[in-house]
């Protein structure tokens, strides 16, 4: 999911839209939203993309929040001998987006999120040694989801800050089932938009402070 503030003449609104599955996906269709709006005449001033995902235990246990400080694509790069090489090793591209470190704080604190990284993945983490693996990779790391990374892209291609923010549905890890609790994640991201929103209709800049 992926939500917009748009500015209006009776003051700033919240677009929400879903965006589907992965980060193709989720680029699409926020790019597709944000060039709409503004044709419109209500330019989009911020993008947020909030859901679901993994939480890397035991920093995120499920039914937590996680805002992201970075936005980061995990498997974005080439398999070498040396191992996974991240596609700026190469030479071209970005892997990280950073969001406004201010309005991280902002959220953060109007919900009693954790910050740290979050990591956009095309393949669901379902093992141990995966699980691990990224976390070598990323040792700030707190959460992993499919959209995130694809909405940044769409957000700074357009000039706009960017957001993301997950509740834990389920350890990253061994795929397990069992022990999701997507209902509990849904409920506290509804909650979290219930005390941020007033934060989000107040944001009129966004610093690097």
């Amino acid at each position: 999911m992926a939500g917009a503030l748009t500015g209006a003449a009776t003051g700033p609104s919240i677009d929400v839209l879903a965006v589907g599955v992965g980060p193709a996906a989720a680029a699409a269709g926020t790019a597709t939203a944000l060039a709409r709006a503004a044709a419109e005449g209500r330019p989009c001033t911020l993008v947020v993309s909030a859901g679901i995902g993994g939480g890397f235990q035991p920093d995120a246990p499920v039914g937590s929040l996680v805002v992201a400080d970075e936005i980061t694509v995990a498997d974005l790069g080439a398999e070498t001998p040396e191992g996974f090489t991240p596609v700026t090793e190469l030479g071209f591209g970005a892997v990280t987006h950073r969001p406004p470190p201010s309005l991280v704080r902002e959220l953060a604190d109007a919900c009693g999120a954790a910050t740290g990284t979050v990591l956009t993945v095309s393949t669901v983490t379902g093992s141990a040694e995966r699980a691990a693996a990224l976390r070598r990779r990323h040792p700030r790391a707190l959460a992993e989801a499919m959209e995130g990374f694809g909405v940044a892209e769409a957000a700074v291609l357009h000039g706009l800050p960017v957001l993301e923010i997950r509740a834990v549905s389920n350890p990253v890890g061994p795929r397990d089932r069992a022990a999701w609790r997507i209902g509990d994640a849904l409920s506290a991201l509804s909650d979290a938009f219930g005390k941020f929103a007033p934060v989000l209709r107040s944001c009129t800049t966004h610093d690097d402070r």
